[in-house]
């Protein structure tokens, strides 16, 4: 299974709020400043150009151009402090619009006085501090402006030749200064909440989708998205695996490409929309497959959602719940049984202390043998009910094997020759220890039971696989097990054995399953059997 879902993979996104706005924020002031450098740049050719409309001598006409030329050089200041970031935006700003009121006050006053309607500058100015600033600042720079306008104002009507009546046009003005300042103030508050919005939206889309991408990438059946071209836009690895083709993580492959068989599949199901909930077999596994369409037809994309169901998987998920249930039947009834053959046995002891020809005596070890095998196909089942009982602990796969080949040689009475033991360096699993031992002993003895017990028949190898899980193999030199065998040898009350009880694969297998590993037979190269166990990744190597 893939690394598990966590908000590790969303932290790229929530850290790049902060950057973007302040990057957006700068963006803004540079084009601010362009509109201040054109204004600039206009500036002084009105002297030259209009110089008689808006200055009354010659004196007035030189002063507006060195005027605009010290506002020009403001300018260009603000570009250089801009470009290097430095000071922080609100000063920036606030030295910017403080400069255009100063400049816009001093043009007034020599361009001709209020009557001249550069006063009306300043509203373009407020208005983006406004849309910049996104604060009630705005209303100050609105005030700021104002003051300098009327003082400039007032200044004109007791130096110059300024009127009072003109102090109405100055309030309209300023009236319309804090109109302005006002307005994008509101307008700001609206953007900032709709930028808010539509990046909190944006983050759960984000989230959305890269919980669904983590979700279909591990489902165990496979899954792909197909547009109306029969291009595969988005799979997941269980759909390589059940068509048996690998797809690039970058480049779009065609259905057809991946599965011809699918592709027509498709083409009939656009045809047929009642179509497409067949089982077949793919040619990619040899495993039954349903294959499911989804519509998907959405902001201008038409496709589909194929989904390739493994029924075998189906299918063993719903024998594991029959098995489940059987074995609490089992469990059940065996612990009834128990007690009946427990007197059954106790009186046929009883009776062969009792003198009896050779065959009555023979009757009665039938009968005493039939009940040992009952009971220890009772215990077997009994075991099977206690299986999710898992005390895990770290085992040293080393030292627990040489213990337990020892501990069969001395039992089975066989030289430690037979058995060849070769385990990677450091090699642990975490597993429950009793377990462990009834798994590989029943494993052992099978494999001695069919070996040919010479040096080296039974072979028992630990490594680490391709995916970093620990391996287990134990594997003898006998014939083997049949090919109609082997597909029924981890089913319970199997066995090839007329002596055996048929339920120590089927125990080796479910105690595995309990501890997060798994068991398979194998056919070994020399033709013997080989019984493989991959423990969880959740084990140490």
């Amino acid at each position: 299974m893939r690394d598990s879902l966590s908000l590790t993979g969303f932290f790229p996104v929530l850290q790049t709020v902060a950057p973007l706005s302040q990057e957006s924020l700068w963006r803004s002031i540079s084009f601010f400043n362009l509109y201040r450098l054109i204004l600039g740049g206009v500036l002084l050719l009105v002297p030259s150009l209009f110089g008689e409309m808006f200055a009354s001598n010659e004196h007035n006409q030189s002063l507006f151009f060195w005027v605009a030329v010290a506002y020009t050089v403001l300018v260009l200041l603000s570009m250089l402090a801009v470009g290097l970031r430095k000071p922080r935006t609100t000063l920036q700003l606030a030295f910017q619009i403080c400069s255009d009121i100063a400049a816009v006050a001093l043009l007034t006053y020599y361009g001709g006085g209020i009557q001249g309607n550069l006063g009306m500058l300043l509203l373009v100015s407020l208005a983006l501090a406004g849309m910049i600033g996104r604060g009630r600042i705005t209303l100050l720079f609105a005030a700021l402006a104002s003051i300098a306008m009327l003082l400039g104002h007032g200044y004109s009507v007791l130096t110059r030749d300024g009127t009072l009546a003109q102090f109405f046009q100055t309030g309209i003005l300023c009236t319309s200064y804090f109109a302005v300042a006002w307005l994008a103030h509101t307008m700001s508050k609206y953007a900032v909440a709709s930028e808010t919005l539509a990046f909190r939206r944006g983050v759960d889309l984000s989230n959305m989708a890269e919980a669904n991408r983590l979700m279909i990438q591990d489902m165990p059946d496979g899954v792909l998205v197909v547009d109306e071209r029969g291009i595969v836009r988005q799979s997941n690895p269980g759909a390589g695996r059940l068509l048996g083709y690998v797809f690039p993580a970058d480049a779009r492959v065609s259905l057809a490409e991946s599965s011809p068989l699918l592709d027509a599949m498709f083409a009939a199901w656009r045809q047929n929309k009642a179509l497409g909930h067949e089982v077949l077999r793919l040619p990619g596994t040899n495993h039954p497959v349903r294959v499911r369409f989804l519509p998907v037809q959405r902001d201008g994309f038409w496709g589909a959602v194929v989904v390739l169901e493994d029924m075998q998987r189906v299918q063993e998920q719903a024998q594991q719940v029959k098995l489940a249930a059987l074995g609490r039947l089992t469990a059940n009834i065996a612990h009834e049984v128990r007690n009946p053959l427990s007197s059954i046995s106790y009186a046929t002891e009883l009776l062969k202390e009792q003198e009896h020809d050779a065959a009555q005596v023979r009757l009665l070890q039938i009968i005493l043998d039939n009940t040992k095998r009952l009971n220890r196909i009772v215990q077997d089942v009994m075991q099977v009910n206690r299986r999710d009982r898992v005390q895990a602990e770290k085992l040293d796969l080393s030292v627990r094997l040489e213990e337990l080949i020892d501990n069969l040689c001395q039992v089975e009475q066989v030289s430690r020759a037979v058995f060849e033991l070769r385990v990677e360096p450091s090699s642990s699993v975490r597993f429950d220890h009793g377990h462990f031992e009834q798994v590989l002993w029943n494993l052992c003895r099978n494999a001695l039971r069919y070996s040919q017990r010479r040096s080296g028949s039974v072979r028992i190898r630990a490594s680490t696989s391709d995916e970093g899980r620990v391996m287990l193999e134990v594997e003898d030199d006998g014939p083997g097990v049949s090919a109609d065998a082997a597909q029924k040898l981890f089913e319970p009350f199997f066995t090839t054995d007329s002596g055996g009880t048929g339920l120590g694969l089927y125990i080796a297998r479910e105690l595995c399953e309990a501890n997060g590993a798994t068991i398979e037979y194998r056919r070994a190269p020399d033709g013997g059997a080989c019984f493989r166990i991959l423990f969880g990744s959740n084990n140490e190597t």
